[in-house]
């Protein structure tokens, strides 16, 4: 096949994509707003005249929308319809298990990929086991010892980001084409306490979880650097895990992959262990 387009390149999941599509042989155009090494390409949602020469000789997309950008499908029903004028048959496009077809935001590109592209598949992950380590304020939480949410006794079927990589590389790739939807979980669900249990069985270091108010959780959310307008967007989410929207189980990635998804304790054991050794 030609090449594949991803967005994101750098990004958690989509580096992922980038290195699953190169074991598989297939050149991926790794697109990011500031490239640094070959093989990356300049992509930048709000510059249309940078997506022609991203989309020249593609034949699918990995496609994540722009971060931040209060209404998403403003700029992303042009650049899918670029693609479609660009030969782009397939696109995958990496959403949220809490956003449905039609919700505003990430909802209305559910919707725009299945009216404008012929082959389209939605990922819909659950929270990332990732946002446990690196600059998160979760990971802030874990390495100081207390994890701060407002999600109660709500659990979550936490899913490693390659486990979502690697269902969106054979949706990119599989011959038949994966229309529809893919609701992407992990292999147990976990309230925050008892992720915090993990975390300390496995590392040695003790973790606790408080569960504050939604106000709370926003106001340290913008501590932590989030735009105030979209801190309360993103606390107001653990509402809903509160009152059990990610309550389930799926096995979309073994259906998909072949193989059963990390569980959260191998995923504590390889990145928060080895850093506490």
């Amino acid at each position: 096949m030609s090449a594949v387009l991803v967005l994101g390149s750098t990004g958690t999941v989509g580096s992922s994509v980038s290195a699953l599509l190169a074991e598989e042989g297939v050149s991926a155009r790794r697109a990011t707003r500031s490239p640094r090494s070959a093989g990356q390409i300049r992509f930048d949602w709000f510059d249309a005249d940078t997506w022609a020469s991203a989309l020249t000789g593609t034949s699918a997309v990995y496609l994540i929308a722009p971060a931040g950008a209060a209404d998403p499908a403003v700029v992303v029903e042009p650049f899918l319809h670029a693609a479609h004028d660009a030969g782009v048959r397939r696109v995958v496009v990496q959403s949220a298990s809490a956003v449905s077809a039609g919700d505003p935001g990430l909802g209305a590109i559910h919707t725009l990929a299945q009216q404008l592209v012929p082959e389209w598949t939605v990922l819909r992950p659950s929270w990332f086991m990732q946002n446990f380590v690196g600059e998160s304020a979760l990971a802030d939480g874990v390495r100081r010892g207390e994890i701060v949410t407002s999600t109660g006794d709500g659990p979550v079927a936490f899913v490693d980001a390659r486990d979502i990589a690697a269902v969106g590389v054979r949706a990119l790739l599989d011959p038949t084409p994966h229309v529809g939807a893919h609701v992407l979980t992990g292999p147990q669900t976990l309230t925050y306490t008892d992720a915090a249990e993990v975390i300390t069985r496995v590392t040695g270091t003790p973790v606790t979880h408080r569960s504050v108010t939604v106000d709370e959780l926003a106001a340290l959310h913008v501590e932590h650097g989030l735009p105030a307008e979209y801190a309360p967007i993103l606390a107001g989410l653990d509402l809903d895990i509160r009152d059990g929207s990610e309550n389930r189980v799926t096995n979309t990635v073994e259906r998909v992959t072949g193989r059963a998804p990390r569980s959260f304790e191998d995923f504590v054991r390889e990145y928060l262990a080895a850093d506490t050794a």
